[in-house]
């Protein structure tokens, strides 16, 4: 669909000049005047609107105050016989685009048209991506309906819109990252920078030139000034990741930018004033690390203002329904794959599961499952040994489990036996305490969980 441009000016010859000019790019509409203009904003949306200035009647200005009031705010540009710099400016102050001297040039003008489109294609991208990462990381975002989750969002919907410094803590792929954007995103600096820094990354003598930055000459190597992440962070929130590991000399820092909301770049002794929110994160323990001497106290209560903890993927086992049917839809999508759907009893087996890595980890089953599955289901016999081998399965695990069905049970153990003896069928009869005779039977009502597939 070509883009729309409306055309006002009193004088006819240049109103169809212009659309003999633009009609074969564009859709083209006149209006001899403000008055007509009006009612044709009213009926139509446009990208362009192409205004001259002094009209009889209403001014072009009255056109651009119009126009810049529409849902669709058409972009203006006005033409003026005058070359008044003055009128000039004062019609970009009241929103329009740029403007043309009359009388005009056919090539600026189409060339000056095509910079607003892309100029409005601009904004228009800039605003979906807002609107997306405002939905990514909004309570909206992320994803579950255990009173554990309930509790930490119920949190951050509490300190997000203070300036209180914000300690997050939790085992590694619990979402402290993504729980940190949604401080951000629902502070009151949503449009400014969120500047992560995984601490345990970097080495101690890059960490510290990472996130105060430094001047040239300031050590050997530093060939030219460099702005850290601090500075990056202005206006915006600042995450420290893996806060533990940072060194006590970049402790030092820390706790002086917390007491004093200044930094000073490595080789400078000029204070520098940084408006940054800082929210910290670590799946170590602080208060262990203060004993032995490796933390600051100092610094961990100003840090630990507000500490939020987030819960093993273990200690919300309501939401690993919703995590899994999101991941596997997400990951079909982005490969063209359809989606498999795990069943009852394949949930059942990943409810009881004890998720070291939490929701990273099943994330990354979830891809796993998405690339190498080729079925529209996802059973309990399509998982790793690892999700259901009775020898590795806590107390707590096998009473989750035993709500299985008796004979749900007996094909998991006949299963696993199969895949821990690489499908020797003699070995796996003796880990399951039966004959291999018994096996047989066993693998003639259930082929399918034969390994080898005999």
């Amino acid at each position: 669909m070509p883009n729309t441009i409306l055309i006002v000016d009193d004088e006819k010859h240049t109103r169809e000049g212009l659309e003999i000019a633009l009609q074969d790019k564009y859709d083209v509409y006149l209006a001899s005047g403000a008055e007509e203009a009006f009612n044709l904003l009213e009926s139509e949306d446009f990208d362009i609107i192409l205004t001259d200035l002094r009209m009889v009647g209403s001014s072009g200005m009255s056109v651009i105050d119009r126009a810049i009031q529409m849902p669709r705010q058409p972009i203006c540009i006005m033409m003026t016989a005058y070359g008044d710099v003055d009128v000039a400016v004062e019609a970009m102050k009241r929103g329009a685009f740029d403007f043309l001297p009359k009388p005009l040039n056919l090539e600026k003008l189409e060339l000056l048209i095509r910079r607003a489109l892309e100029s409005k294609s601009l904004v228009k991208e800039n605003k979906v991506l807002h609107q997306r990462l405002d939905k990514k990381y909004s309570f909206d975002g992320i994803l579950g309906e255990s009173p554990a989750l309930e509790e930490v969002l119920e949190k951050v919907r509490l300190v997000a819109p203070s300036k209180a410094s914000v300690l997050l803590q939790g085992e590694t792929g619990t979402g402290k990252e993504l729980i940190a954007q949604a401080i951000h995103q629902n502070s009151d600096r949503p449009r400014g920078p969120f500047v992560p820094v995984h601490c345990a990354a970097l080495p101690a003598n890059l960490l510290e030139s990472e996130l105060f930055g430094h001047e040239k000459g300031a050590f050997t190597g530093a060939a030219e000034k460099r702005v850290g992440r601090f500075e990056a962070a202005d206006k915006g929130t600042l995450f420290l990741d893996e806060i533990g590991e940072i060194d006590s000399s970049t402790q030092v820092k820390l706790l002086r930018f917390l007491e004093t909301k200044t930094i000073e770049r490595l080789g400078s002794m000029k204070p520098i004033e940084v408006d940054a929110r800082l929210v910290c994160a670590t799946n170590r323990d602080l208060g262990e690390m203060i004993s032995k001497g490796e933390f600051r106290d100092d610094l961990y209560y100003r840090l630990n203002v507000v500490s939020i903890q987030l819960p093993a993927l273990r200690d919300r086992t309501e939401d690993i329904s919703l995590l899994t049917q999101h991941f596997l839809r997400q990951f079909a999508n982005e490969n063209g794959f359809d989606a498999p759907i795990a069943t009852d009893s394949a949930m059942a087996v990943l409810r009881s599961y004890h998720w070291p890595g939490n929701v990273r980890e099943l994330r990354n089953f979830c891809e796993n499952m998405v690339v190498l599955k080729r079925g529209k289901e996802i059973t309990e016999y399509d998982l790793d040994p690892r999700f259901s081998d009775p020898l590795d399965l806590k107390p707590t695990e096998v009473s989750q489990g035993s709500a299985l069905s008796v004979e749900e049970n007996e094909k998991r153990l006949l299963r696993n036996a199969l895949v821990r003896s690489g499908g020797n069928r003699t070995k796996a009869a003796e880990l399951m305490g039966i004959s291999r005779r018994t096996l047989h039977r066993k693998l003639l009502r259930w082929p399918e969980l034969d390994v080898r597939g005999e």
